[in-house]
């Protein structure tokens, strides 16, 4: 069991460090540690190297770092390597230094082959490449889960834990259209469409790419179970997911029914599907002992509560 001590929480506003934050907050581990933008650069090597000299966490949770959707990840390729691999290095070099118990890092599932057996696998990281609209954030994740298993191979430990969330979501996401990944921009746009009485809204591709949808509390709640437990034989990585995956326009159907647009939902064929389909295998942290607990259709209504409660955009 984790004592009482320093739990440094990275990307705490975040969709996931946000979560992590409210699961830790409750489970009486001891103080947690926050830094904002403002305070602390995490691409700046000598900030992180004072901040973790000040405040000496024991415990790390990686959630801070660049992402956003396929029209981001096409336009800024750069900043997504730039930005991640910089967090990454310094945070896993300070970690490393201050003898950090445990650090958790969150990967991402598009670092799987675009083209790759279903469920995908931890064994098939690296059989092939990733799909092309991310590939710069793939890339950069997919450094991140190689340096943790190195880190862990050439000092004899398993302090680094990488984990491989599918697509996360929940209180604080990013709901712009623009920058969002799908479900939030979803609930935005037919929410939107909805408040403005539009007849019709036009979504990208053709629907037809399955995704598989894990709540942010799932994902924080594996957080806290790794903490609290043992895993020294334990496997790495791990995914994370619900194993269960749904179309785009399955999803896009389900969005509208809990915001109540009633208007047709058409696509644009024209524009790109990303990878056909991501679903986990999370065999691994199943048989570990851990499970997810919140089904698609309650965390749906709960992000959906949510972003009417504080989206400024969001005017019932």
């Amino acid at each position: 069991m984790v004592a009482s001590c320093g739990i440094y929480v990275a990307g705490h506003n975040g969709l996931i460090g946000s979560a992590v934050v409210r699961r830790l907050s409750g489970a009486g581990l001891g103080p947690l540690v926050t830094a904002d933008r403002r305070s602390l650069d995490l691409a700046d090597h000598l900030a992180v190297q004072a901040f973790f000299a000040a405040n000496r966490p024991d415990y790390v949770v990686l959630a801070a770092g660049k992402v956003g959707g396929i029209v981001e990840n096409q336009a800024h390729p750069a900043d997504f390597m730039n930005q991640n691999l910089a967090i990454q290095l310094n945070v896993f070099a300070a970690a490393h230094q201050y003898g950090v118990k445990k650090l958790l890092f969150f990967g991402s599932s598009c670092m799987y082959p675009r083209e790759c057996s279903q469920p995908m696998p931890e064994t098939h990281l690296l059989a092939g490449k990733p799909e092309p609209t991310s590939a710069a954030y793939a890339v950069s994740k997919l450094a991140g889960i190689q340096m943790c298993l190195a880190y862990n191979q050439q000092y004899g430990s398993k302090r680094f834990i990488p984990l491989i969330p599918n697509s996360v979501y929940g209180p604080n996401d990013n709901f712009d259209p623009k920058t969002g990944h799908v479900l939030s921009a979803l609930i935005h746009r037919l929410h939107e469409a909805k408040m403005q009485k539009t007849a019709s809204v036009l979504l990208w591709g053709t629907g037809l790419p399955r995704r598989e949808f894990v709540h942010a509390d799932d994902v924080a709640d594996a957080c806290l179970f790794l903490l609290t437990h043992d895993v020294a034989d334990l496997e790495l990585p791990l995914n994370i997911g619900i194993g269960v995956d749904y179309s785009i326009r399955e999803l896009a159907e389900a969005i509208a029914g809990i915001v109540g647009y009633r208007g047709r939902l058409e696509w644009d064929t024209s524009k790109p599907d990303g990878a056909p389909r991501k679903l986990l295998d999370s065999s691994r942290i199943y048989g570990y002992g851990w499970t997810p607990s919140v089904p698609l259709d309650k965390g749906l209504k709960e992000t959906y509560a949510w972003y009417l409660t504080h989206v400024p955009s969001a005017v019932a």
